[in-house]
């Protein structure tokens, strides 16, 4: 499944904010994909993780399609590697990141921090500072 489905998410903040004031709470946002071999064998499959741009060029190299789960607010795709083993890749797009983005602003939430800054994605960071002051 996604990596942080907006339904999941919109989940923990509802409880977060009956714990903690929401002006002390900030959003994760992952910077990240998880690609799976399948098929998925609870506490024995490993995910890959690579990076949103990545994603989607290995998309585009294997001509898999990208469908977009709308009840997760996330793209994903499948594929078959060389090996022969199929793949489900979940991964973010500036449509799931805006699902969370429109999150932290229905919520009043304090602001965000990313999980794995150091994958270049330089779409979420156009669409940031579209959304919000950016303070570094």
């Amino acid at each position: 499944m996604a990596v942080a489905p907006i339904d999941q998410v919109r989940r923990v903040v509802e409880y977060a904010i009956t714990e903690i004031p929401r002006e002390k709470l900030d959003l994760g946002i992952p910077n990240y994909a998880y690609d799976w071999p399948l098929p998925y064998e609870r506490s024995v499959t490993m995910a890959r993780t690579i990076g949103n741009v990545e994603a989607v060029r290995l998309a585009v190299e294997q001509g898999a399609e990208i469908f977009f789960d709308e009840i997760g607010q996330t793209p994903y795709f499948r594929y078959r590697s060389a090996d022969g083993v199929d793949h489900e890749v979940w991964f973010e797009d500036v449509r799931s990141l805006q699902a969370k983005f429109d999150l932290i602003k229905e919520y009043q939430l304090r602001g965000c921090g990313y999980w794995q800054i150091m994958q270049w994605f330089r779409a979420n960071w156009l669409l940031l500072s579209q959304n919000f002051y950016v303070r570094k």
